[in-house]
Formats: C-alpha cells, sequence, structure tokens
C-alpha cells in the first residue's frame, strides 16, 4: 500500500482482504465506541486467525497511508476523515431500514390536519431523536398554486390568515386589523383574493393586488383593502426565502468527553445558530443528486468540531429540487443505519410536497 502522487490515500483497490477486514472492524469499533482500537481487541473479535502482532504490522501500513492514526504513542488506533472517508465511499454496506425506524419516519410525515412547516418541525424532531444527533431541514423556496383563502376574526385587533394550496398543504398566519372591524369586511377581503388568487402563486398576483389597491380598482371599502394588503404583504415578503429547522443541537453534547472538545462543539452550535453557512452547505448539496456525506475539515463548518452531515436533497412532483434534509453527528456517527434513514426521510417529504 502507498500514497497516491497527490498525496492522498491509497484507493479500497489497493487494500488486500486482510487489511480490509482489520480496517472495517477498525471503523465499527470506533462507531460503536468512539475509543482507539487496539491490536489484542481485533485478535479477540477474528478469533485468533491472526496474532497481536500480525495485526499491528497491518495496522501500521494502514496508518502509513493515512487511513489510522495514533490519538498516543502506545494506544489503539483510530481512522482518520480519510479513513472515514475511503470506509464511506468503498467499503461501507448499507442494510435495509429498520421496520421501526420506518415506521417513526411514516408517522412524522403524514400530512394529516397539519400544514407543511408543522411537518417539517415534527420531521426534524424525529430525526434528532431517531439519529441522536442534530437534524435539519431546508424547506422549500417555492410556493404552491393557492386553492383557496380564509379570513377568522380573532378579536382585538388580530386576524387569521388561511391559505390553502393546490396541494392541501394549509399555511396561517396572523395580521393586524382595526379595531371593531365587522365581519363583512373580512368577508369582503376573502372574497376579493379568492377571485385572483384561485390556481396562482401569491408571487405571481401579489404586484398586481397592491397595484389595484394603490390605483382605487376595486370594489373594496378603504378597510376591505387594508386587510387585503396586510393579507399579501405578510405573505409575499416570504417568496422564495428558503427556512432552516434545527433541531436536536443539545445532542452533539452527549459524546463530548475534554474541554477542548466542548470548545469545538460550542463553535459549531454558533455557526448552526447563524445559518447562513449551513444554509450555504444545503443548497450546494441540492445541485447534486442523492445523499451527500461531508465528513469533518472537508467542509469549513466542520473543520474544527469533528463532525459529519448526512444531506438529502428533496424534489416536487416535476421533479424540481426544493429543500433538503439531513442529521448533523459526530463524524463516528453510524452511516449504515442513518443514511437510509435520511434517504426514506427525503423521499417521503418529497412525496408529501407533491
Amino acid at each position: 500500500m502507498k500514497k497516491n502522487s497527490e498525496g492522498g490515500c491509497a484507493p479500497v483497490s489497493e487494500l488486500n482482504e486482510r487489511s480490509r477486514e482489520i480496517f472495517r472492524l477498525i471503523v465499527d469499533n470506533y462507531v460503536s465506541t468512539g475509543d482507539p482500537v487496539s491490536s489484542r481487541t481485533l485478535a479477540k473479535q477474528m478469533e485468533g486467525i491472526l496474532s497481536p502482532a500480525s495485526i499491528r504490522s497491518v495496522m501500521a501500513d494502514l496508518q502509513d497511508v493515512g487511513l489510522l492514526c495514533a490519538p498516543h504513542t502506545s494506544s489503539g488506533r483510530l481512522p482518520t476523515e480519510a479513513g472515514l472517508r475511503l470506509f464511506v465511499d468503498g467499503l461501507l454496506e448499507l442494510g435495509p431500514l429498520a421496520q421501526e425506524d420506518r415506521a417513526r419516519i411514516e408517522s412524522s410525515c403524514h400530512t394529516s390536519d397539519r400544514n407543511s412547516m408543522e411537518i417539517f418541525e415534527e420531521t426534524t424532531e424525529m430525526l434528532s431523536g431517531l439519529s441522536r444527533c442534530a437534524s435539519l431541514v431546508l424547506a422549500p423556496k417555492t410556493e404552491r398554486a393557492l386553492k383557496h383563502v380564509e379570513f377568522v376574526h380573532l378579536g382585538e385587533a388580530r386576524a387569521l390568515v388561511i391559505m390553502v394550496a393546490d396541494n392541501g398543504l394549509v399555511e396561517n398566519r396572523i395580521i393586524d386589523i382595526p379595531l371593531g372591524m365587522m365581519p363583512s369586511t373580512l368577508t369582503d377581503a376573502r372574497n376579493y383574493l379568492n377571485a385572483r388568487l384561485a390556481g396562482r402563486t401569491l408571487s405571481e398576483v401579489r404586484d398586481e393586488i397592491l397595484e389595484e389597491i394603490r390605483e382605487h380598482k376595486t370594489q373594496l371599502d378603504d378597510l376591505s383593502a387594508d386587510v387585503v394588503e396586510a393579507g399579501v404583504a405578510t405573505w409575499g415578503g416570504e417568496a422564495g426565502e428558503p427556512r432552516l429547522i434545527v433541531r436536536g443541537q443539545s445532542k452533539l453534547l452527549e459524546d463530548v468527553t475534554v474541554i477542548e472538545d466542548l470548545e469545538h462543539i460550542r463553535i459549531l452550535l454558533e455557526a448552526l445558530e447563524t445559518n447562513k453557512t449551513l444554509t450555504g452547505l444545503l443548497q450546494a448539496a441540492e445541485n447534486a443528486e442523492g445523499v451527500q456525506i461531508f465528513i469533518g475539515s472537508e467542509n469549513s463548518l466542520f473543520s474544527l468540531s469533528g463532525c459529519s452531515m448526512i444531506v438529502k436533497p428533496f424534489g416536487n412532483d416535476k421533479q424540481r429540487v426544493i429543500g433538503a434534509i439531513g442529521v448533523v453527528g459526530p463524524t463516528r456517527i453510524n452511516y449504515a443505519r442513518i443514511i437510509p434513514m435520511v434517504d426514506y426521510t427525503a423521499q417521503l417529504v418529497g412525496r408529501m410536497l407533491g
């Protein structure tokens, strides 16, 4: 085995069967415990097929080509980030999604009596719980054509705007209205909007509606026009903007054992809170097909924290990518279990939005 001409690690094809098996066992142990793996431990797991001395020789070769590292002189070995990348790309075997995980995912993606943001929020909570990692969703950036708009008086000086999309998803917003407004005013506003919005997105007709109000080209009285304008402004300002939902950040602290690691995770948590870098990373993932895996320093967001992200874009019924969903966890994340979990969740979310 040798490093390639660019200084990288040897490809899987250059590892013989013995080296592959020892390397796979080291990664499996690392994923399970997070601790360095000794030759004696491997010898027991291999049931005496190889002696500890023979295993140490193979481990030294794997370290020479950059797949393993030794945290301390007398310790066992850990996979490097390059080693994890080689494992994920060339040695990882993905099994079927566990039936229990599948049932939990399907339950969270059920659409009955919930709007899309509620579904996204519950889905991220579900993924965080199943994976024991932080989870995230980059919600759709595009609007659905609308089927119906309704106003509900909430008392005081507020009203609820209910918008039903053509696929049945419901979105709600609260707007301010003048005190003492008559119910007929909200009815007029509703009828006006439904006549113009049915089958179209709000961004398609927003300017048209606002111009009609400014030019007094409507049959609405002043109060009804104010309600329409408030409703359109509340919704129109978000048109086309991606929304990032992150849940379970505290789970990133569960494996922290030293102060240095705690500081690295703190930096990552701050990055997750600001959202900008993460949103950019998710949007980059949208341009690729299938599940994307970012390991440690492969991306600047995780360069100090020792974390990985597994993410997959999802699309609508026109096969257009409109968002992404994934998890963030330690580099020793259970890739074999979580990759199919993220994959299946993204499929269901895309189907739900279709």
